[in-house]
């Protein structure tokens, strides 16, 4: 066997023993040292087996968790973040905080300083807000500021540009000038006046692109579920909301609701507050809601409404079903997005979705990403791309 075969047997079987953790059945035979017992023992206080019996140094006793003190939960963050990549560190901390109960801790300013800031961090630390000591709170803010300004550098370019172009395509005008004629649609408005001898079509009719003004053209209003498990929706949704309140093309609307119904409309300048003004957790009435943003729909034919949530609806059913069929009949764009998040396929209310479907209104699971043609579907009328859920 060459060298190179037994360096790639060692690595594989090193890599092995980081899994496993060390148990006398792992069958590996690796012993660690330096570095690598180092990211074991940070491995090991959060997934080795817990009140178990077993016993043992160097990986072997798996019990040794990382307490309930600040101290070593501190020495711990900073030690996976000198072992492991950031979106390693992410997916670790999340962990720690569900497996182990860390979300007390995250209360004191020490400990968030030392946490690697994520989406999900910032879900846990606004379901803790009205928990948190007034020592903490400007810490948290710092926190979630960061992530909120990553988002935005992410997202927003590409979002004001998707979204212009839309506006200018939706103003269709009937005398375009030559690089502004929408040509599908002038075809097959003027397809009764083909002459088959000349095989061509006489446009008597152009019809064209505008170019979207500075006047608003088209009103949007996100309706987002703040019910527990819709945190890292809450925070994609209040980013965008932000960045769609800076066009002025677009008069957006940004409402939250549990069983009661709140409007940030009026801070959409800064997403942390709107992030801070919203209370995860609570029941869910959509028909609520739902209520709440049809009364405040002036232009039908001009609006979009984007319903963010799980359909575990604790309002009346039947209800909130006659309100997306009101509003749709009306000429409203609605949109229902089971999530706005990178996590994989969201637990929903599947019969609320089906219920939905019927209406020609379909639900579906958002990426950050895909969001902005989303928008760009509703606003110019046409079909929605909707993910390939199989």
């Amino acid at each position: 066997m060459t060298e190179a075969a037994v360096g790639a047997g060692d690595e594989r079987l090193r890599r092995w023993r980081l899994v496993l953790g060390g148990d006398e059945a792992d069958g590996t035979g690796c012993v660690l040292s330096g570095r690598d017992a180092a990211m074991d023992g940070a491995l090991s206080a959060l997934y080795g087996r817990r009140g178990n019996g077993s016993k043992g140094q160097s990986g072997r006793d798996r019990s040794a968790g990382l307490g309930a003190s600040a101290p070593s939960v501190a020495r711990w963050l900073g030690d996976i973040r000198t072992y492991f990549p950031s979106s390693v560190v992410q997916v670790m901390q999340r962990d720690a905080i569900d497996r182990l109960g860390l979300s007390a801790l995250l209360l004191e300013p020490e400990m968030l300083e030392a946490v690697e800031a994520d989406v999900h961090l910032v879900g846990t630390l606004l379901s803790l807000n009205k928990a948190m000591p007034e020592t903490t709170k400007e810490t948290a803010r710092a926190v979630v500021r960061k992530v909120v300004e990553d988002l935005e550098k992410r997202l927003a370019t590409r979002t004001r540009a998707t979204l212009t172009g839309a506006l200018d395509r939706s103003a269709r005008i009937s005398r375009p000038r030559h690089h502004d004629i929408d040509w599908n649609r002038t075809i097959a408005a003027n397809l009764k006046h083909y002459l088959p001898e000349y095989r061509t079509v006489v446009p008597e009719r152009l019809i064209g692109y505008g170019r979207a003004s500075q006047s608003v053209k088209k009103e949007v209003i996100l309706c987002i579920d703040q019910s527990g498990s819709m945190a890292a929706s809450v925070v994609y949704a209040s980013v965008f909301g932000a960045v769609l309140a800076s066009m002025r093309s677009i008069a957006t609307r940004l409402v939250v609701f549990d069983t009661a119904v709140v409007d940030l409309t009026d801070q959409l300048d800064d997403p942390v507050d709107v992030l801070f003004g919203t209370q995860l957790g609570g029941g869910t009435d959509i028909n609520r809601a739902l209520a709440y943003c049809q009364a405040r729909i002036t232009r039908p034919a001009d609006t979009v409404v984007v319903l963010i949530s799980d359909l575990y609806e604790g309002g009346i059913r039947n209800e909130m079903l006659k309100r997306v069929a009101a509003m749709k009949a009306a000429g409203v764009q609605f949109v229902t997005l089971l999530a706005l998040s990178d996590e994989g396929a969201p637990a929903y209310d599947r019969e609320h979705a089906a219920a939905l479907a019927a209406l020609d209104a379909p639900a579906f699971a958002c990426t950050p990403d895909l969001f902005p043609e989303v928008m760009a579907a509703a606003i110019e009328k046409r079909p929605l791309p909707v993910p390939d859920s199989r």
